[in-house]
Formats: structure tokens, C-alpha cells, sequence
């Protein structure tokens, strides 16, 4: 009899058991020990510059994997160079989708490159998310659900300074260098919006560049003949620190606004010259490693050990390791979230559900808020303006309550 019963509540057990284990549920590229995610950048080509964030991404996910993964699955970051030429990123991205089954397409860098594949991941239903470009596009979830950005949108940020302008500096004379690409055209309707009625007056010349030029002089000499006294430099890193240059060598000395992007100090502000790049104005999110006030910071002091242990090759002045760091932070965040259900319907349904995430590097004051209906994950940044050394902080946080 004791016998009979002990088979009954084994048996109970095993169908107890069985749901348990049929509730997990697994997309393309998920194991019991493992989660495959993929991503395209340019290792090569002229933003190579920006290639130390994924190096940043692949090292907070060996982090992450020497710790034991995520709930036992090891992360399997596949990053392949596109040298911000849209047609290698379609052909990587085919590749990761297809051929490795990737579950997810993480941060892949750069608004022309993503423009790219952007219907093609969303036509797959593949998550195509935290991407290191803040197009405006990325925030569509009603026509492009599988898309989602990171960083603030280039519209807001350029509304931000516009913002600026019209309060601190109403009488601005305003000359644009822009990148010919989407990027550069996102932030130049930014401007525009946020100046309203006036920017017809204020604007005074516009001058676009290819990525590919090798310098931007040409441009600069020709916006400075307008008389402007207020110089928006919507470049990337190599032509930004161009600009600074050759803006310092010519005599001009309009105020200088330089976007987000290209705000390193290391990559940007060195190569130009520290001393000509003194009184720049941008937008900060995250703590700047070159400020002493962070020094004794609990979450810098920890970014710098896992910097020398993780990326020992990385710089620990280059603001780009921290956004990778962040990066990855958000992702592992969503992928945790997941549970046991790691497909990729349910990684957008978390990836859409961040609520008032903090991470240890975001300036006080700026959290991570997603919906299904707000794929914009950062909406504030606050002004900083450059000393020679660091940046300084200034104004209140701006942007999306």
C-alpha cells in the first residue's frame, strides 16, 4: 500500500514537473546554456573611432558570463565589421540573421547604416534594439515595432540647443555644418523646430559635407564669410575635430555648439587641440570620467575596476567605453527580464517595459523609460560646456519629463 501510494506522488511530481519545464520557451539562437545576439560596426572605414564601444559591449558581457551568464546562459556576442558601409551592414546582418540565427541585433552603430536594414529586421520580426544612433525613425513602434534606440534623439538634442540659444543668446547669428546623411538632417530639422518663427533670421548659412571627405576646411571658410557669430557643427567625430581646428587657426571666434556624438574629449577635443576647444557647449548624459567631482564616485570607481580587469586595452578617459558600458548594462536589464521566455517577441515586450532604470553612469536625475508606445529609452541630457580639461556642467535636466 506504501508502495502504491509512493508511485502515485512520484507521479504527481513528474506531472507537476513537466509545465515546468514546457514553460520555457526559446527563439532562434537560445540554448539552456546560451543567447546568441549580433551586431555590425565599423572596426574599419572612417567612424572606426566609435569601435571602442562595442569593444566596451564585448567586454561588459565576458563580465557578465564569468559571473555565470544570465539565469546559466552565456552570452555569444557576435560583432562583425561594416565599416559604415551600408551595404556590408545588410550583408552582416543577413548573415547573423540567417546563417547564425542570432535572437537579436544589439547597438549597431550609425543612422545610414541602420536606414538600411531597417525594414528588413522588422519584415524578420527580428529585435533590432539600443541602437548607437539617436534618428528620430527609432522611435516608430506603430510602423516599426522590432526598432527601438538608446541614446537621446537628435531632434530633441538640437531642440535642446535651440532652447538655449533663444533664452541665453536671442540675438544669434547662426551658421550649420551638417553631415549629408539622415543623422545630419535629423538634427538640422531639430534646430529649426526648436528656433520656431525665427530660425528663418537666425540660421544665416548652411554647409553639408560627405562622410567620406577627407577634410571640411573648405566648408568652415565658406560659413564663416556669412558673419555669424554662432557656429552648430552636426558632424561626427573626425570632421568635428576638423572644424575646432580650423575655426581656431582662421581667427573666428563664434560660439561653438558640437552635438553629442562628437563630444569626446579623447576623440574629438585632443586631436583638435585642447586649447581650441574651450568654450564648446553640448549635452551630457553621463558622468564624465576626466570631472574630479566623480573621483570618489562608488559607480566610476567600479566602471575603472571592471575597465582594468574586463578591457585592459581601453582607455579610461574615453567617454565612448562608459556608453558601451551602458549599452550592455540596458540590454543584460532586458534580457533578465525575459526569464525563461527568450523569444524575440518577448524581448521587445521587456525591451518596451524599462521603468525608471538607473544606471550607475547616467548624470543624477536622467532614467531609462520605455512603453510600447515610447521607444525613446533616454529623453533628458543637461548642458555641459567644455573648460580645456573637463566638461562643466550647466543648467537644469532637459527634455521629455
Amino acid at each position: 500500500m506504501r508502495q502504491n501510494r509512493f508511485c502515485v506522488a512520484v507521479a504527481l511530481i513528474a506531472c507537476i514537473a513537466v509545465p515546468a519545464l514546457a514553460e520555457k520557451k526559446y527563439g532562434p539562437g537560445v540554448t539552456d546554456t546560451e543567447i546568441k545576439i549580433g551586431q555590425t560596426y565599423p572596426y574599419s572605414g572612417p567612424l572606426s573611432g566609435y569601435a571602442t564601444i562595442a569593444k566596451a559591449q564585448a567586454a561588459y558581457f565576458a563580465k557578465i558570463n564569468a559571473e555565470g551568464g544570465i539565469n546559466g546562459r552565456k552570452i555569444k556576442f557576435i560583432s562583425l565589421d561594416d565599416a559604415f558601409q551600408p551595404p556590408k551592414t545588410v550583408e552582416h546582418t543577413r548573415r547573423l540573421i540567417e546563417q547564425e540565427e542570432v535572437l537579436l541585433i544589439f547597438g549597431s552603430l550609425g543612422t545610414a547604416s541602420n536606414t538600411a536594414i531597417h525594414k528588413y529586421v522588422n519584415a524578420k520580426q527580428v529585435p533590432h534594439i539600443f541602437l548607437a544612433s539617436g534618428a528620430t525613425k527609432w522611435g516608430d513602434p506603430k510602423n516599426y515595432p522590432w526598432t527601438m534606440g538608446w541614446q537621446l534623439a537628435y531632434q530633441t538634442e538640437a531642440r535642446i540647443y535651440a532652447k538655449y540659444l533663444l533664452d541665453s543668446k536671442p540675438d544669434a547669428k547662426i551658421a550649420v555644418l551638417y553631415q549629408n546623411d539622415d543623422m545630419g538632417k535629423d538634427y538640422l530639422k531639430g534646430l529649426r523646430d526648436g528656433l520656431g518663427s525665427k530660425a528663418a533670421q537666425m540660421i544665416l548659412a548652411e554647409s553639408s559635407y560627405e562622410v567620406a571627405e577627407p577634410t571640411v576646411d573648405a566648408q568652415v571658410i565658406s560659413l564663416q564669410t556669412s558673419g555669424a557669430n554662432t557656429f552648430v557643427g552636426f558632424a561626427t567625430p573626425k570632421a568635428a575635430a576638423q572644424a575646432i581646428r580650423k575655426i581656431y587657426d582662421i581667427g573666428w571666434k563664434p560660439l561653438y555648439i558640437t552635438p553629442a556624438v562628437s563630444s569626446s574629449i579623447e576623440t574629438v577635443f585632443k586631436p583638435a587641440g585642447l586649447d581650441k576647444a574651450i568654450g564648446i557647449i553640448s549635452v551630457g548624459v553621463q558622468k564624465d570620467e576626466h570631472d574630479p567631482q566623480w573621483k570618489d564616485d562608488p559607480a566610476v570607481k567600479e566602471w575603472r575596476d571592471w575597465m582594468t580587469k574586463y578591457y585592459p586595452d581601453g582607455n579610461q578617459s574615453e567617454g565612448l567605453n562608459g556608453a558601451g558600458y551602458m549599452h550592455a548594462q540596458t540590454l543584460v536589464r532586458v534580457l533578465r527580464q525575459c526569464g525563461d521566455d527568450l523569444t524575440r517577441e518577448n524581448v521587445m515586450k521587456q525591451a518596451a517595459n524599462l521603468k525608471n532604470l538607473e544606471l550607475s553612469l547616467l548624470l543624477p536625475g536622467i532614467k531609462i523609460n520605455t512603453s510600447p508606445t515610447d521607444f525613446y529609452p533616454i529623453e533628458q541630457a543637461q548642458l555641459i560646456r567644455f573648460d580645456g580639461t573637463k566638461w562643466v556642467r550647466f543648467g537644469e535636466v532637459l527634455g521629455h519629463e
